[in-house]
């Protein structure tokens, strides 16, 4: 008996377990479904099982049947009102997992409660009722669980009963979420329709949707792959104790937060930055060859050296960010509004440290992930900030390390906790642009880039062309966007393959989280330029369309592609004309005072000095300019055509083929 027991309590510890947070709107079923999920694969104690029956009843179940939300819905004032207030964490295991569920609450004035709940969760389930569709709280839900970085994500369309376990209508709402979650970061995005009330492809897979091929929530539970999301490239061993043994040894111990450590490696001491060798790691008095994110370890070293509380471990070769001053997505907790100036306390997994909210950029429409300028954060708005701290705090960005990129700021009177944060990696777009080179080895993993098995001649004679970058400049509204896709058209038209590249394309996707300030104007442009290049690589012609307000910003551009790829294009109108053909009401807007930069209006635009070629939009038509662009291309050689062709392209032009008319 006594071997069972402790071969059934090793079996226990070697799984592995999964935190998932349940996510939707009010009614949509969440805590049903949860309640079904442990009902259904029997995971409910004697007690707790009669306790539910017996508050069904009392809630007016007649049959007599189980309240399934009971389960979960365990405050008082939840069972009085239907719904859930508080988060809710249910502990359960199967034979090949264990879980802990984190169910959220569903009414918008919870959004605290959710991005709390959330945090450490490994997979979100958001919930959709089949019969409404998605809500605006589907989107919100979504948007949180996004930007808290987790890694995968459920979508289950439950009540699939109540409308007849219809595929079209399950197909409609996962289409219209599709569309949604692109604009968001969810790398493992998954769909399952299931009927919480009934049980279908809840546990067992339901006979009334034969047509849905996948796997039931329970057996996708089990089986997703979580393993690799755990950070353990980057070592960072917050030390938060220092322990003395019998034989006047010292130990600092602490949570590892991720990365991993082992026996003889060397590591450096951020504060001091001292480097000494690990001679040892212990857990609960055992001896270790390493220890890796997540475990609570003690470690000593060869060196005698000063680590105290609040130090961080790291490997020598892989350091973390160390700064007063950074730019993080915050979430407001309180119910006072948070603003600038205002002086908290900032805590992250390493350090305590006196801080304040130097700037509010904006806030983010977690509804329509639009941004708008703010100056203070209400209860549960999120918004982009400009934190600065007494002193250094050593960190990574929250995309990169969920642990180290995370932080809370605390009101220093109250002790209550009024936002969270995540820090967002800036790069390249907070340097100056003449700090912007070109490396020419992969700055991740070090490794030079992979080297085409297609040579550029090859590429340029199958294609017919050489890979450059037409990059028309000028000022908003000055008709190069027109000319671009005039452009776009001549080449495609005469077998020419091009890619059209403007701001509004870069927003939406590449450039989603930049705003319209003097850095983020110049990494837009860069990463356009490391676009274009991209493409000209692949023996493609890129035509980019950008404002591009400052001639560095171009000249950056510029080295970015190659001297000899790069056409620099000047769309010349004046900013009388430019505000005339306005049809985004920018300049009205700008002229007013209600914008806070455009250029030719409240900031400089810097024209060309000497750009390959000018076209003047106010004279000449779109399609006329574009005529001479795509000449100009003809006669530098970066397009080729055979002698037919261009006696042919010449006679369009009316000209003879000596090139008179």
């Amino acid at each position: 008996m006594k071997s069972d027991i402790h071969q059934f309590i090793s079996c226990d510890a070697a799984k592995d377990l999964l935190y998932f947070v349940t996510a939707g709107s009010v009614d949509d079923g969440k805590s049903t479904l949860i309640g079904r999920l442990l009902h259904d694969s029997k995971m409910i104690y004697e007690d707790h099982l009669k306790s539910v029956k017996n508050a069904s009843l009392k809630a007016g179940s007649a049959t007599g049947e189980i309240d399934m939300s009971f389960f979960t819905d365990g405050l008082k004032a939840e069972r009085e009102q239907g719904i859930t207030i508080d988060v809710a964490y249910r502990y359960f295991t199967t034979a090949k997992r264990k879980f802990i569920i984190i169910d959220c609450p569903g009414h918008e004035q919870y959004t605290r409660n959710m991005a709390t709940g959330a945090s450490n969760a490994n997979l979100s389930l958001i919930l959709i009722d089949a019969q409404k569709g998605m809500s605006v709280q589907s989107r919100r839900h979504a948007f949180i669980c996004s930007l808290l970085g987790i890694p995968h994500m459920v979508v289950v369309i439950n009540k699939m009963d109540k409308i007849g376990y219809s595929q079209k209508t399950y197909e409609r709402i996962r289409g219209e979420f599709e569309n949604f979650a692109a604009k968001l970061s969810v790398p493992d995005l998954h769909f399952i329709p299931v009927s919480a009330l009934k049980g279908d492809n809840v546990v067992e897979k339901s006979p009334m949707m034969k047509w849905f091929k996948g796997t039931p929530l329970l057996e996708y539970l089990e089986n997703v792959y979580v393993a690799s999301d755990r950070n353990l490239v980057d070592l960072r061993f917050p030390v938060q104790y220092v322990i003395k043994d019998d034989d006047n040894h010292r130990y600092y111990a602490g949570r590892i937060a991720s990365g991993v450590i082992r026996k003889g490696d060397s590591v450096k001491i951020m504060s001091s930055g001292r480097t000494t060798r690990i001679s040892r790691i212990s857990l609960h008095e055992k001896e270790l060859k390493y220890a890796f994110a997540g475990q609570s370890v003690g470690f000593g070293t060869e060196d005698e050296v000063d680590i105290s509380s609040g130090d961080v471990i790291v490997h020598p070769n892989n350091l973390p960010a160390e700064a007063r001053c950074f730019e993080a997505i915050i979430i407001s907790l309180s119910e006072s509004p948070i603003d600038g100036g205002t002086q908290y306390r900032l805590k992250n997994y390493a350090r305590t440290a006196k801080a304040v909210i130097s700037r509010i950029h904006y806030r983010i429409d977690v509804n329509t992930l639009r941004r708008k300028n703010c100056k203070s954060l209400s209860l549960n708005e999120i918004g982009r900030a400009t934190i600065t701290s007494s002193k250094p705090l050593f960190h990574d960005s929250y995309a990169r390390n969920r642990k180290t990129g995370a932080f809370i700021l605390i009101d220093p009177v109250s002790n209550d906790t009024v936002a969270c944060g995540m820090i967002i990696e800036r790069g390249a777009s907070s340097k100056k642009i003449a700090g912007i080179s070109c490396f020419k080895e992969d700055r991740i993993s070090g490794r030079t880039p992979t080297r085409s098995l297609v040579p550029e001649d090859e590429r340029e004679r199958i294609f017919k062309q050489k890979g450059c970058t037409v990059w028309l400049t000028g000022l908003l509204s000055s008709g190069k966007r027109e000319i671009a896709c005039e452009l776009e058209k001549l080449l495609v038209e005469s077998g020419h393959p091009c890619v059209l590249l403007d701001g509004g394309r870069m927003r939406r996707g590449v450039d989603m989280e930049l705003d319209f300030s003097k850095q983020d104007v110049t990494e837009h442009v860069r990463r356009a330029a490391e676009m274009a290049k991209i493409i000209n690589e692949c023996g493609i012609i890129c035509i980019c369309s950008f404002v591009s307000p400052e001639r560095a910003i171009r000249e950056q551009a510029r080295k970015i592609v190659g001297d000899d790829k790069f056409i620099e294009v000047f769309a010349d109108a004046s900013p009388e004309w430019c505000a005339m053909n306005d049809a985004t009401g920018l300049y009205k807007k700008a002229q007013g005072g209600e914008l806070g930069t455009l250029a030719g209006v409240s900031s400089k635009y810097e024209r060309p000095s000497c750009p390959d070629i000018t076209l003047f939009p106010e004279i000449n038509s779109a399609s006329k300019s574009a005529k001479k662009l795509f000449d100009y291309m003809i006669n530098r050689k970066y397009l080729h055509f055979s002698i037919t062709e261009t006696i042919l392209i010449l006679k369009r032009r009316g000209l003879s083929p000596a090139g008179k008319s």
